[in-house]
């Protein structure tokens, strides 16, 4: 027997009311262990709000006038009388996305209306929810690995290291929950499934690298957009950073790859600047990544250049597990020197120094440092690589917004910055310096369509947009509850190519706060990180 859409949707309301994360890991646990195989697939997309995924969500072209016509509608229910099941609204939410071509939104319409009309107040509003991408319950991929975990009998690193090689949560899912821990058996590393990357954590400089790491290698950190290349045989796919594909948006890379690496199999780590002479702003290189029209002329007014700089699959063999310095000579085994991040081996603090400069002079972001017997930590941040760069910057994500005034009235324009903890965000300072008239114009619209609330002057936003913010330090304040304020906050770039739960943390603030001391005074005592005020 299929499971009613009304059971989904009272575990919403149940996981919404429920502010323990254990308490709502557990009741997930039990209601996806009660489904048929079949079913935990839908049921895990429309609970974390992602039927589709977010770069392909447009395609529902369904708005808030469109659900409003087809709940207000006559259009009979699709469904019959029976109550809906889980399994047939996401085949009506599948069917919503496949139309297409002339009359494809009034067909759209009349599917929402068909399988809105037979639901209670509570399942119109959570499937809503979810077809908006708002559930607001509390659970996010977090929460749904724990539960995952607890239900089937398995370690946490276990179930997020398959979901982070697989980069199928439900797949994992039904494994778990139909072959208990067995089931993650085979899950490996394979050509064309887009692995979570590796994170870098941050260092004052290159001495507190060489201090963690001793004898490291240091590479150019460039200002680009990161990329995972999949390639068997002619076949290349490429991925962003947020695992999306992008080789449509940047031919010219595929194209390299198909020519310059000497594989048969493998997955390629890299970076793709936008470089006339000299690296162009990110943003430019974010530009290449959103075009899917015209790409030839876009691809003559911002030129690529590719830096390969790691290897995790190659012929066959998963190489994840292998010591960054085996990685390194299994690279450079298979590409030509032109396409390999400029790199050197040090102990040095002078020789490193040297290399910092010399990247920053060729106009680079500074140096990555990385631990020669490091293994690649799929999804996780940690000391293994280290950020070395010049100017102090945090990537923070937008949790509110004023409305400007003057030359900025009607635009979103003093944004809060949010520094990511364990149960959600800090706001750690704001900012309306960094962008341009058009960027804050865009940004307001962007904001907008994020929108969870309004004050007279202010905009609760959802947190999904990440920014990259340059800083001259950070102060204690009594102004935020984190107790923590960034002076001079300006916005470097918008980060389009990180999630949110990629920010930066505030304990990584309070560790900035901290390492100012090592070369200055220590200023006079101010409130505890954390205090409620």
């Amino acid at each position: 027997m299929t499971t009613p859409l009304s059971r989904l949707t009272s575990l919403c309301a149940a996981l919404e009311s429920e502010r323990g994360k254990k308490r709502k890991a557990e009741m997930l646990g039990a209601f996806l262990k009660s489904l048929e195989p079949e079913e935990i697939k839908p049921a895990i997309l429309i609970l974390l709000a992602q039927v589709l995924p977010k770069s392909e969500r447009g395609t529902f072209d369904v708005g808030y006038s469109t659900v409003m016509k087809a709940i207000s509608s006559g259009q009979q229910s699709l469904l019959g009388a029976e109550d809906v099941t889980i399994l047939q609204a996401y085949d009506v939410f599948q069917r919503i996305a496949r139309a297409e071509g002339p009359g494809s939104r009034r067909t759209k319409e009349n599917l929402l209306a068909g399988l809105l009309r037979p639901l209670s107040e509570q399942e119109r509003e959570y499937l809503l929810r979810s077809l908006f991408g708002e559930m607001r319950i509390g659970v996010n991929e977090g929460v749904m690995l724990d539960a995952l975990a607890s239900a089937s009998g398995t370690s946490l690193d276990e179930v997020r290291k398959a979901q982070m090689l697989a980069g199928d949560l439900p797949e994992v899912a039904r494994r778990l929950l139909t072959q208990g821990p067995s089931g993650l058996e085979g899950i490996e590393a394979s050509v064309f499934t887009p692995i979570k990357s590796m994170l870098a954590d941050t260092s004052q400089d290159v001495a507190e690298a060489l201090s963690i790491l001793g004898r490291a290698a240091f590479e150019y950190k460039l200002d680009g957009a990161r990329i995972q290349i999949h390639k068997r045989k002619e076949e290349v796919r490429i991925f962003s950073r947020r695992l999306s594909d992008v080789t449509e948006s940047i031919p010219e890379i595929a194209s390299q790859v198909r020519s310059a690496i000497k594989a048969d199999s493998c997955i390629l780590e890299g970076e793709v600047i936008a470089f006339k002479g000299r690296p162009m702003p990110f943003q430019d290189v974010m530009r290449r990544f959103t075009r899917v029209k015209e790409v030839e002329s876009s691809a003559s007014e911002v030129p690529l250049r590719l830096y390969l700089f790691d290897i995790l699959y190659l012929e066959g063999d998963a190489l994840i597990a292998m010591p960054y310095e085996d990685r390194w000579e299994a690279l450079v085994s298979v590409a030509p020197s032109e396409v390999i991040v400029p790199r050197i081996v040090t102990d040095s603090k002078e020789e490193a120094e040297a290399f910092l400069e010399k990247a920053l002079a060729e106009g680079h972001e500074g140096l990555m440092a990385k631990d020669l017997r490091g293994d690649y930590s799929v999804g996780r941040r940690g000391k293994k690589w280290l950020k070395v760069k010049r100017a102090v910057s945090l990537d923070l994500v937008i949790l509110a917004a004023d409305w400007g005034y003057g030359r900025r009235t009607g635009w979103l324009s003093d944004y809060y910055l949010g520094a990511r903890t364990k149960s959600g965000y800090e706001v750690v300072g704001k900012t309306f310096k960094g962008l341009t008239d058009e960027e804050f114009k865009a940004m307001t619209e962007r904001l907008l369509g994020l929108k969870t609330g309004e004050t007279r002057h202010t905009v609760q936003v959802r947190p999904e947009v990440v920014v990259e913010v340059a800083f001259d330090e950070v102060q204690k304040s009594p102004n935020y509850r984190s107790g923590f304020a960034l002076r001079f906050a300006r916005i470097k770039a918008v980060r389009d190519d990180k999630r949110p739960e990629e920010a930066d943390t505030l304990a990584t603030v309070a560790s900035i706060y901290e390492r100012q001391f090592e070369r200055k005074h220590r200023d006079l005592p101010g409130p505890e990180p954390g205090t409620v005020i």
